[in-house]
């Protein structure tokens, strides 16, 4: 009987903890709709895509109220996609402070590998990080080199991949589209040469691999609270000790690279890393601080533009008039070796970038900012102090109030004509809150003008090297949360003779004159 009653008291007592985690708290807007939990939880046992859920589920709430409440990570958050209320939360940054993983769910390993860097970071912190990073990530004169060469080795590699399988079948692209960023961002950012387009079997690329397997599952994401307990669930132990191993590897990557910038004082040459190494040997960092922001610059550095490489090969391979479009613009510029300045000259490429942003935002929904005290966003949703607020670009950039009837169709031209006037259409737009693939204000992606112009190099020279087709066996599948790319997309590849240039490109290291969307 005793024993009956303490199993009893135990059930009630989970019950209890059940019922307050799920519940939404009473001083929650009530002016906004409720999205049910179990949306929150598809991902445990659907293979819904996150545009299906979207759609199924959001899409209607949001497009009328432009806020719900939205339970994600274990509690109940507000979930924003009308455009005011996205620009009143990316504006007033001391009202909805950034708060990522280390300051929402601290004990978790998603904290644990990412750490407090200065995308997730706030107030001094944030400001300390910046000072040193800043300079690193948007300087003007980016070697191009790196990006010419790393794609032309995609194509190569894509090409041989093909050879290598049967006609008509196609070549999974996200393998090879991975090495080619990581190569790229350690090459530009971190002063070293990971040689992944190289070896196949790099230790990065495969912990890289694992570690994206095992954290981002459906059930630690929906309850981070069991990171609290790994002994009862040995999968977390594994993931701590695989972040370990990433942190400690890559580390000892950078410690042991071979130099490859001689002048260490020539501002110009400075890398990221170089910035980070000399913060710390001077004290304004900590051991943690500095390895923290070596993983953000690792994860990020890479990712969405991998991300969005993968998003471009679907698109643009199932649509060949766009695609020959691309093709006619890039060899119309007669060059051999393209530069920032040859590729920002290009107004159908400029437009089919900022088209697939506009699609296929690579991180297409956020909840990383928390309210300091109580407040109205946008003059109408009240948010009590410590909640947190969330973002989705997917539902602003595809939403027909801010971009028409056919706003969820792939149609570069909605851009403009010219490069200027694209240009100006995407700042109108950061500002108005209905295009934020970079976020926005003053904490937009201080990255956005390197991955334009790593996307432009990359898509330029993809083009004039290849024709490809989306494999007919391919049905398109997007992940059910978080990043935003098609998933085992496959592609089949037809090598193009490339037409001989009259003229040479003068320079690979110039200023970048690269819109970066300006102050906003």
């Amino acid at each position: 009987m005793a024993l009956l009653t303490v199993v009893m008291v135990a059930l009630w007592g989970v019950g209890l903890i059940i019922w307050w985690k799920a519940h939404v708290p009473s001083n929650f807007p009530c002016n906004v709709p409720k999205i049910p939990i179990y949306v929150s939880l598809l991902g445990l046992w659907s293979d819904m895509g996150q545009d299906e859920i979207y759609d199924r589920w959001l899409r209607k709430p949001l497009e009328q109220h432009g806020a719900v409440r939205f339970w994600f990570a274990g509690r109940w958050s507000i979930l924003v996609t009308r455009p005011q209320y996205l620009t009143d939360l990316f504006r007033n940054e001391n009202i909805y402070a950034k708060a990522g993983n280390q300051k929402k769910i601290p004990w978790s390993v998603l904290a644990t590998l990412l750490g407090d860097n200065i995308i997730s970071s706030h107030g001094d912190d944030w400001r300390l990080y910046t000072s040193i990073m800043k300079p690193g990530m948007t300087k003007r004169n980016f070697d191009c080199r790196p990006l010419i060469n790393t794609s032309r080795k995609l194509v190569e590699l894509l090409l041989q991949g093909q050879s290598h399988i049967a006609v008509g079948e196609g070549v999974m692209v996200n393998p090879l589209i991975l090495r080619y960023a990581i190569s790229v961002m350690g090459q530009s950012f971190l002063d070293i040469d990971f040689q992944c387009l190289e070896d196949l079997e790099h230790p990065i690329l495969e912990v890289q691999t694992t570690i994206k397997r095992s954290i981002f599952r459906p059930f630690y994401m929906n309850f981070p609270v069991a990171d609290k307990y790994p002994a009862l669930f040995p999968s977390r132990k594994q993931a701590f000790t695989l972040v370990s191993r990433f942190e400690n590897l890559l580390c000892e990557l950078i410690r042991d690279r071979p130099r490859t910038i001689s002048k260490k004082d020539d501002a110009s040459n400075s890398q990221v890393v170089h910035m980070l190494e000399q913060a710390l040997k001077e004290g304004k960092i900590t051991e943690k601080q500095y390895r923290d922001n070596l993983k953000i610059m690792f994860i990020v550095g890479h990712e969405n533009t991998q991300l969005l490489l993968n998003s471009m090969f679907f698109q643009i391979g199932s649509n060949q008039e766009v695609q020959d479009k691309l093709r006619d613009e890039v060899n119309a510029a007669n060059v051999a070796n393209p530069t920032a300045d040859t590729v920002n000259k290009l107004p159908y490429l400029t437009a089919v970038i900022y088209e697939l942003l506009r699609l296929y935002p690579p991180i297409s929904q956020l909840t990383n900012r928390v309210a300091t005290s109580d407040a109205i966003l946008g003059n109408t949703v009240r948010i009590p102090a410590d909640t947190y607020v969330g973002w989705n670009a997917y539902g602003a950039h595809t939403a027909s109030a801010n971009w028409g009837p056919r706003a969820k169709e792939f149609i570069p031209e909605r851009w403009g004509s010219s490069v200027e006037e694209m240009q100006l259409k995407f700042r109108r737009d950061t500002i108005r809150g209905t295009f934020i693939p970079f976020n926005a204000h003053m904490r937009k992606c201080l990255g956005q003008a390197f991955v334009l112009l790593q996307m432009k190099i990359a898509v330029f020279e993809l083009v004039r090297g290849m024709r490809w087709t989306v494999d007919p066996k391919y049905k398109l599948k997007l992940p059910g949360a978080g990043v935003l790319a098609p998933v085992g997309c496959k592609v089949i590849f037809e090598e193009i003779q490339i037409r001989e240039p009259v003229s040479e490109s003068e320079t690979f290291t110039e200023d970048i004159k690269l819109y970066d969307g300006g102050d906003l």
